[in-house]
């Protein structure tokens, strides 16, 4: 159903976990499964999805957002979260906070445990985000509000400066 704007409507702001479907990716160290779920119950300024990682894995790089607050919700497993420079046993039920702002807040949740980990991820929806991940040293610019397909989407090396007028005539 769409609205008088063309824009995706949904039937019912409510979807069971058992509806959605998940996506997996898998490289190296890092594996998950996940469901965007946010639009598909009409979410419009924040984006919620269910991740669920095997044992000895993790989503993602360790990373920091210039712009976009993340919350995480432990439901089942165990883990660590790696957070500045420190480290936070997690176990279910466990909220995490994740603000905006440099390296001191860049986060990472590994599943330490046993069994698969599953929690909901929740953010805001920022039209544009600079991603900072410090131990590879890249940076991410997303431009866009739909997660899934972006405007633009830029990973580079960010210890490779160029000068400003650097390529101009």
């Amino acid at each position: 159903m769409k609205n008088e704007n063309g824009d995706k409507v949904n039937k019912k702001p409510v979807i069971n976990i058992d509806e959605v479907a998940f996506e997996s990716h898998q490289k190296e160290g890092f594996c998950s499964s996940y469901a965007v779920v946010g639009n598909q119950i009409g979410a419009k300024k924040l984006g919620y999805n269910v991740s669920k990682v095997p044992p000895g894995k993790k989503v993602c790089p360790l990373h920091n957002h210039r712009q976009t607050e993340e919350m995480f919700f432990i439901l089942e497993g165990i883990g660590t979260l790696r957070f500045g420079n420190q480290t936070y046993p997690l176990r279910k039920g466990d909220f995490i906070a994740c603000p905006a702002g440099g390296p001191e807040v860049a986060h990472q949740i590994v599943n330490t445990g046993e069994v698969e980990m599953v929690y909901i991820a929740l953010s805001t929806i920022d039209h544009v985000d600079v991603c900072e991940y410090p131990e590879s040293k890249k940076m991410g610019i997303y431009v866009g509000t739909d997660w899934g397909n972006r405007d633009l989407r830029y990973v580079c090396k960010s210890d490779q400066p160029v000068n400003y007028y650097d390529g101009e005539k």
